[in-house]
């Protein structure tokens, strides 16, 4: 099957689902779409039953569709650009430190909690899987995807102080997360020399992201100054366009965290005061609407595809359990590492009460930590820990995407409701 007709058929199915949910479920269209999805794929298997030819057709199709590769470096540039341009800059200034922390030393030592929590659970479970395998894990799944929380957290009511924590953790520890797991990804391989000692590994870790986020500034300051000398909304867009596709592109030419350039891009270009003095009005309507369309376009079709994996994965008995009980898990590790940076801002940035409960509940995972246990190598126990991420991320989009509204009303609005009042009040 020729890409055209695979992109014809996800692109079609993507419409049919997101009509379905828009009509009658009336669900988040993150949420909506992939639960769609997977009751496709489970009525797909209920037709082999009878006859599997559909099922055949369909199972081969996704086969041809290398989800890692469709999102790493095809999706994932205009998702976090487009995610990042309309983000509130001058809430995330001032709450710049607890999210680098949160992005950073976070994202680090969720993956090691997690690494630690998921080697001695496999190991009582009487699989032998080495502890560099867990931590690859740890590192996949520590992040929070800022696709999958940007889509849902808009329709949940967080105060808007406590929601620019979370979309800001997630925009930049997405990019941080992808570099610690290649890091690891290279020790656990040996890496080409012998693995490299700490030195290299530091290196390499500051180089790409360090080197992506000067990248993203550079190419967010360019994109404004060529917006700036014209008045043409068509070239202007046109050159919006350009910034992503040619800054991905060489950003990983460089080798540099491609991901984090596009946030910090789309930052700067969505910035208030840089619009307001590059762009015309009704350039800045096109703009906006071009970058919202393209966003939910390829959200669209990035959940359908999540769903669809379903029909390439080959469940075993064992690692179901695993992957249950790795929600647990996965959300205690996240509770902990939030616990020391949620404590020491708390009083100086007047966070929102129960914002550690809120921000383990509402760090959803997504597409990106299917994406990289899909490009994990069969020897590093790809089967087993790309079903217990499927389990995760599904647990994480269907049950606490809808649910992050009420748990935060709950913990918030029964007993500090002037709290809430005083956030959303500045």
């Amino acid at each position: 099957m020729d890409l055209f007709t695979i992109s014809s058929i996800v692109i079609a199915l993507s419409a049919l689902f997101g009509y379905i949910n828009v009509r009658f479920l009336k669900l988040p269209n993150t949420i909506g779409l992939m639960l769609i999805a997977i009751v496709f794929t489970m009525i797909l298997f209920a037709t082999s039953l009878v006859n599997d030819s559909l099922y055949v057709a369909a199972e081969n199709m996704v086969g041809q569709i290398e989800f890692d590769h469709v999102l790493l470096d095809i999706l994932l540039g205009f998702l976090l650009f487009a995610g990042a341009m309309h983000t509130n800059f001058d809430q995330l200034k001032v709450q710049r430190w607890p999210i680098l922390i949160f992005s950073t030393l976070g994202v680090v030592a969720s993956t090691f909690i997690t690494g630690g929590f998921v080697f001695y659970l496999l190991q009582f479970m009487g699989m032998g899987v080495p502890f560099i395998h867990c931590l690859l894990f740890g590192a996949l799944i520590s992040p929070t995807d800022p696709i999958a929380v940007l889509g849902i957290l808009k329709q949940a009511g967080v105060p808007k102080k406590l929601e620019t924590k979370i979309v800001g953790e997630s925009l930049f520890n997405d990019g941080v997360g992808v570099v610690v797991f290649l890091t690891i990804l290279g020790v656990a391989q040996g890496g080409a020399h012998g693995g490299g000692d700490a030195f290299d590994i530091a290196k390499l870790f500051g180089q790409e992201v360090l080197g992506g986020i000067v990248m993203g500034g550079l190419l967010g300051y360019g994109t404004f100054l060529l917006l700036r000398s014209i008045d043409d909304y068509d070239i202007e867009v046109m050159i919006t366009l350009a910034c992503v596709m040619g800054g991905y592109s060489l950003a990983h030419y460089l080798h540099l965290s491609a991901p984090l350039a596009m946030v910090v891009a789309g930052l700067v270009v969505g910035n208030d005061t840089v619009r307001g003095t590059s762009m015309s009005e009704i350039t800045e309507q096109y703009v906006d609407k071009f970058w919202e369309l393209i966003d939910m376009l390829l959200n669209a079709i990035l959940f359908v595809l999540i769903g669809l994996e379903m029909l390439i994965l080959t469940f075993n008995g064992k690692f179901v359990m695993a992957g249950l009980i790795c929600i647990v898990l996965v959300l205690a590790a996240r509770y902990i590492s939030l616990f020391i940076p949620v404590k020491l801002f708390s009083k100086k940035l007047e966070f929102v009460p129960h914002t550690d409960w809120i921000m383990t509940w509402g760090g959803l995972r997504g597409g990106i930590s299917i994406a990289l246990a899909l490009s994990l190598p069969v020897e590093l126990s790809r089967d087993l820990f790309l079903i217990i991420t499927y389990i995760v991320v599904v647990f994480s989009i269907l049950v606490q995407g809808l649910t992050i509204g009420k748990f935060a009303t709950k913990l918030i609005g029964e007993e500090h409701m002037n709290a809430v009042g005083d956030d959303d009040g500045h």
